[in-house]
């Protein structure tokens, strides 16, 4: 099948406004820059950010250069802080359509039940997020495959789309989708979206022809490489002992293993020898009950991700600052343990910003992706910094990490031009034709969905592990207070 991308109405927002983005200067605001010698961030106060294009070919100690070009567009951000655009490595956007139906769900409950992007898209982008892997696991038909392709090129994010192989049926198996991936990748024109490759079997398969067929693909495309690694109990697979006896780790293929759950020593020591990285989705860990009790260790290669969304925030700040607190929790409680107490603090605010920003980028294979620094990419955000949140901030770094909302971003720039604006998203008549549609999908897929009852989660797991007790913890006293009603 031959995939042919119908112009859009977002498809001549898109055109308009890169017609209409010519330099910028982002001026008078606090900007938080990455030094590319001592690889250490910088701030800069009172600064600007030059854009030309798609790049930044300017960053100034002062608010109006004096080498300012001619006809540029001055931007005021005297009181803002301007930030890289953060970047999502693990996400399944198709899954916006379940929102809120998953709250008390557990991974279990998720691998046995739960199998509207642009919709989820336009979320992330309001919410600063400019950069996004998406692990497209609803590649069950041709059609389901290349309209989430065009939504992700509609929605004017930075999209890596991971079409995912697997043997969705006997009339659209490996063998059929890697056609459709050849044939989309041959007819892609989108300078942001790029066509990428997720697979899951590299444990459960690891000889067999599919395998072989995707393992070629990567070494004749290149393209990056996306995974799900739970291991522990779960016995899910897809280690970086897999990846690398499959050839992957020591290729120059960008690989992001999302979660890495429970990752070993044998298995980190392989993704610092071969440069390959992690995606921590801090929130989804703790919500399914996989956990991470080793990604702390691995932080140097390690990136940041929402995973689904259906069932909690959309953005990465939330999961950054979940990140830190739980990260200082699990080091902290090391201390406590050995009855001593903590002499400092293990996590620094810094370190939780360059995980959601640059090290995304490293991740994906683009040292241009999350920083502020000259020839980087133009994806920023703006911060308004006298919000009552923000309001008095003296580091910038903490105000956005630890007191920041996601309604305090004024602007978000993809690739140099504005997609939000003043704390609107950019021609939002098309978003609210989005959002009817949407809403409309949403309302009967859901009514579906209510009829379908949770799995009894007794016996074994897929992978033989049994089932556990959880203790029940609740915020009201007497008997039978358990979950409350359900509102769904």
């Amino acid at each position: 099948m031959m995939f042919r991308s119908a112009v859009t109405p977002a498809m001549l927002v898109l055109f308009h406004v890169a017609i209409a983005a010519g330099a910028k200067l982002l001026s008078g605001g606090t900007m938080i820059a990455f030094d590319q010698e001592s690889e250490q961030l910088r701030v800069i106060r009172g600064g600007s950010v030059l854009i030309e294009g798609d790049r930044i070919t300017g960053v100034s100690d002062v608010a109006s250069p004096l080498d300012t070009p001619a006809g540029v567009e001055f931007v005021d951000c005297t009181d803002k802080i301007i930030t890289p655009g953060f970047i999502d490595t693990h996400r399944h956007g198709w899954q916006t359509v379940f929102k809120t139906m998953g709250s008390i769900t557990t991974l279990a409950d998720y691998a046995l039940r739960f199998s509207a992007l642009l919709a989820g898209l336009y979320e992330a982008v309001a919410a600063g997020v400019t950069t996004i892997v998406d692990h497209a696991h609803h590649t069950w038909t041709p059609e389901h495959a290349a309209a989430g392709l065009r939504a992700s090129v509609d929605s004017g994010a930075r999209v890596f789309f991971g079409y995912t192989f697997q043997n969705s049926s006997a009339e659209f198996g490996v063998p059929e989708q890697i056609g459709q991936w050849k044939e989309l990748a041959a007819a892609m024109t989108s300078n942001l979206t790029q066509l990428c490759i997720a697979y899951d079997e590299w444990t459960s398969n690891p000889t067999g022809g599919n395998t072989q067929a995707v393992i070629d693909l990567i070494k004749e495309s290149e393209s990056l490489l996306t995974t799900h690694h739970v291991e522990g109990p779960w016995l899910l697979g897809n280690t970086p002992q897999d990846l690398h006896r499959a050839g992957i780790l020591n290729s120059s293929t960008p690989t992001i293993i999302s979660h890495a759950s429970h990752l070993d020593v044998r298995g980190a020591s392989l993704l610092r020898a071969t440069n390959k990285h992690i995606s921590i989705t801090a929130e989804s860990e703790m919500h399914y009950g996989h956990l991470h009790p080793t990604s702390h260790l691995i932080l140097d290669q390690a990136s940041l991700g929402v995973d689904t969304h259906m069932t909690f925030s959309t953005d990465i700040l939330t999961q950054a600052r979940l990140w830190l607190q739980s990260a200082r929790y699990r080091v902290y409680q090391n201390t406590l343990d050995r009855w001593q107490i903590p002499a400092q603090n293990p996590f620094s605010v810094n370190q939780a910003f360059l995980l959601a920003t640059r090290n995304g980028g490293l991740a994906v294979g683009c040292k241009d992706l999350g920083v502020i620094a000259l020839g980087a990419m133009a994806d920023l955000v703006v911060w308004e910094g006298r919000s009552p949140a923000m309001l008095g901030w003296t580091d910038p770094v903490a105000a956005v990490i630890l007191h920041a909302s996601v309604g305090d971003i004024a602007h978000a720039l993809i690739n140099g031009a504005f997609r939000k604006r003043d704390g609107r998203l950019l021609d939002s008549r098309y978003y609210d034709e989005v959002q009817d549609r949407f809403l409309a999908s949403a309302q009967r897929i859901q009514n579906v969905l209510k009829e379908m009852p949770l799995p009894p989660q007794e016996g074994n797991f897929l992978t033989g592990s049994p089932f556990g007790y959880v203790m029940q913890v609740d915020a009201q006293r007497g008997e039978g207070a358990g979950y409350g009603p359900n509102f769904v």
